[in-house]
């Protein structure tokens, strides 16, 4: 058995008047041994440190120790250790089962509802074609982060004796400023970005900070919906407003509900359709919004990648009313344990909200915060983006050529122009859920476009990533693809 060094303090209740030190810590060691928290294969410190840990004498232990080793709860080697024997059976295993868990348990499970979205998503255990949240991994510079994290870490005081203010490490916040102003056309100074460990903290936050019990809120149908889960929880009232060819309808929404307290948008690449807000929507958003006093969360996930032309410039940087509140990650631009992402505040909006994410979490920089830093302004995020941004053009076009090869009558895959994935619409008549459960059934994940609706019927369509898939991964894929849809629609599963 492996053996396992206890470097753990091991909780000792207190000793009672009537028992010498030595029974009260046989006592106390064998119900540890039998309850299990002195599990078997743990080896125990040695005595002279066991002594010295716990202000004992140590023949005090020695005799406790021999004591236990003579009733076969405890096993010692010369020159090994002491360690907890294999053959103790603890009074967990012999535990007779409770009636059941507590009252509050039983109704916090009874009560909790899954969103709609996540309910009966397959999600296979390995990453597939065509699973839409993978970057390419493998291309990462991993050497490199290695190295600036290397470093960082030998220069701990570089790092560590910046003042925390509450938004997050300061020179991150300088670097991400100028690369937005520089690189995505948003107005702002290092002061007025707030770091977030992604972009469904950042909602999470926004929502409880900015909405009250029974607030309305448009909501892009088909959009994400991290968004309309973290309102809702917040108490927002969604309103659902339409997404074409323009992207989100201003002209819809007002018809709805022209009182709303604010929109979610992602303007540059709709999710999940892929459509970009067109100027006139952008301009008409941005007047309603003024006129209102309403608040506009701009979610900027995956807009780097952009494969033809120039990315669509930022909605915030067409903003004068400070009604803009611009949110961006780095998980799908590096790595996605890279729980790294950043909001755009108006100046007037900062100190309240630093406030109020303190009641969240009270260290709000760490490690990762300085290797990224060194990563951007030493160049190796500008290299990465514009090498990323050809190789996913390549796969997309593979997903885009193999499925006009074998996809033709079956799914229609959208002229992709961003990002790490693409909507496609089914033409076999199909259901957008038993499309994505016959290509799960098929080892294919998918994410069905009706899971992104609120209000809109079924799209009849499915999202494909590509970003993390070579070419022939992605033939291989869209040939399985194709014969889970190429059964009759009725029937079932």
């Amino acid at each position: 058995m492996t053996k396992v060094v206890g470097t753990f303090e091991l909780s000792l209740n207190r000793r009672s008047r009537d028992q010498t030190l030595a029974n009260w810590l046989y006592s106390e060691l064998r119900t540890a041994i039998l309850e299990g928290r002195l599990k078997a294969g743990v080896r125990l410190p040695a005595s002279r440190d066991f002594a010295h840990r716990y202000h004992l004498a140590r023949g005090t232990v020695v005799s406790a120790f021999e004591r236990l080793q003579d009733e076969g709860y405890l096993t010692s080697h010369v020159g090994i250790g002491t360690w907890v024997s294999a053959r103790v059976s603890t009074r967990e295993s012999r535990r007779p089962e409770s009636s059941g868990p507590p009252g509050y348990v039983r109704s916090v499970v009874s009560e909790y509802i899954v969103p709609k979205p996540l309910r009966d998503w397959v999600r296979l255990a390995d990453c597939r074609p065509f699973r839409m949240s993978e970057p390419a991994l493998t291309e990462f510079p991993a050497e490199v982060w290695g190295r600036i994290a290397s470093r960082r870490a030998r220069a701990l005081r570089s790092w560590l004796a910046e003042k925390d203010d509450g938004a997050g490490y300061l020179p991150l916040r300088q670097a991400i400023a100028h690369y937005l102003g520089s690189s995505r056309g948003v107005r702002c100074e290092a002061q007025q970005v707030v770091i977030v460990s992604g972009v469904q903290q950042a909602l999470d936050v926004l929502s409880r900070f900015l909405i009250r019990p029974g607030d309305p809120v448009w909501m892009e149908d088909p959009g994400y919906f991290g968004a309309s889960i973290a309102f809702e929880r917040a108490g927002a009232r969604l309103i659902p407003v339409p997404v074409d060819a323009d992207g989100l309808s201003v002209y819809a929404g007002i018809k709805a509900c022209s009182s709303a307290k604010g929109v979610y948008l992602t303007p540059a690449h709709q999710f999940p359709l892929g459509v970009t807000l067109s100027l006139e929507r952008r301009m008409e958003v941005l007047s309603w919004a003024a006129r209102t006093g309403a608040f506009i969360i701009e979610d900027d996930y995956d807009s780097e990648y952009c494969f033809q032309g120039e990315p669509a410039p930022a909605l915030q940087g067409l903003d004068r009313g400070s009604n803009v509140i611009f949110v961006g990650t780095f998980t799908k631009l590096l790595f996605p344990a890279l729980r790294i992402g950043y909001l755009v505040l108006p100046s007037a909006l900062l100190d309240a909200f630093v406030s109020f994410r303190r009641g969240l979490e009270l260290r709000t920089f760490g490690f990762d915060q300085a290797v990224l830093c060194d990563f951007i302004t030493e160049g190796h995020f500008g290299r990465h983006l514009r090498r990323m941004r050809e190789l996913y053009a390549r796969r997309s076009q593979a997903l885009s050529d193999a499925g006009r090869r074998h996809l033709t009558g079956l799914l229609e895959i959208s002229n992709t122009r961003a990002g790490l994935y693409t909507a496609a619409l089914l033409q076999n008549g199909m259901p957008s859920r038993l499309a994505e459960t016959r290509a799960a059934l098929q080892g294919i994940e998918t994410a069905a476009l009706d899971r992104f609706t609120l209000k809109r019927p079924d799209p009849r369509g499915l999202l494909l990533g590509f970003a993390a898939f070579d070419e022939k991964a992605i033939l291989r894929g869209v040939v399985q693809l194709a014969g889970a849809l190429s059964r009759p629609a009725r029937g079932g599963a």
